[in-house]
């Protein structure tokens, strides 16, 4: 059975905008703010329910908070990196709830989420690392201040800078990168109360690899041979 949390905060309304948050790109995450004061935040740990627990934790996170979809102001939407169906469930959600509400939609890199959350607890340079599966991961190297130096990519865990190393895919391959203690998992009230200031990733999925379903380059021929039965 998947492990979920819930965390509810109610609070007077004022003129701040309010932000929808969510993130798939390894659970399911959901938070909702208003400026940096959090309403609520909602996670499923199943890798494999994006589709089923994604809009319920969005309904439960606005119900428990009382507010209606028609009252938010903004969508923040981590884009990755991370493995293409589930992250396709959040950046679809995101723009389909964006085009039906008629409001404005931020993508933000899901690794630089992380990265804030130790921003003023590690050295100078550090890596935030996610699972990518096929014993490889995504990965991305950040200053001091929590400012992406580079651009996201997927490896080996061997082809990892020697730097420290922050989130899941620390303690999945510790005995191959440079793990420190730091976050390990996204903190949706984080997404939610600064997904809006931090560097814009468009709306694309960050997928860094191809599907694995592609189409034919060449049309499968049907033309009967010479010995095939007829």
């Amino acid at each position: 059975m998947a492990w979920s949390s819930a965390h509810y905060v109610v609070m007077i309304m004022t003129d701040t905008p309010l932000v929808l948050a969510l993130d798939t790109s390894t659970v399911v995450n959901v938070g909702l703010a208003r400026g940096d004061q959090v309403l609520a935040t909602a996670t499923v740990s199943d890798q494999m329910a994006h589709v089923e627990q994604l809009m319920p934790l969005v309904s439960e996170c606005l119900d428990a908070a009382e507010v209606r979809a028609v009252e938010l102001d903004q969508l923040v939407v981590g884009v990755g990196p991370g493995p293409f169906t589930g992250l396709r469930v959040g950046v679809v959600t995101a723009h389909v709830l964006g085009f039906v509400l008629r409001i404005g939609l931020r993508g933000v890199c899901s690794l630089d989420v992380l990265a804030a959350q130790f921003v003023g607890q590690g050295p100078e340079d550090f890596v935030v690392a996610t699972d990518a599966r096929r014993r490889e991961v995504y990965w991305a190297r950040y200053n001091a201040r929590g400012i992406r130096v580079e651009e996201p990519k997927v490896s080996r865990p061997g082809d990892v800078p020697r730097l420290p190393v922050i989130g899941p895919a620390a303690d999945i391959y510790a005995d191959q990168l440079l793990a420190v203690s730091g976050p390990r998992s996204m903190d949706p009230a984080v997404l939610a109360t600064t997904g809006a200031t931090l560097p814009d990733a468009g709306h694309e999925p960050l997928y860094l690899r191809h599907p694995d379903a592609t189409e034919l380059t060449r049309p499968k021929s049907v033309l009967h041979y010479q010995g095939a039965p007829r």
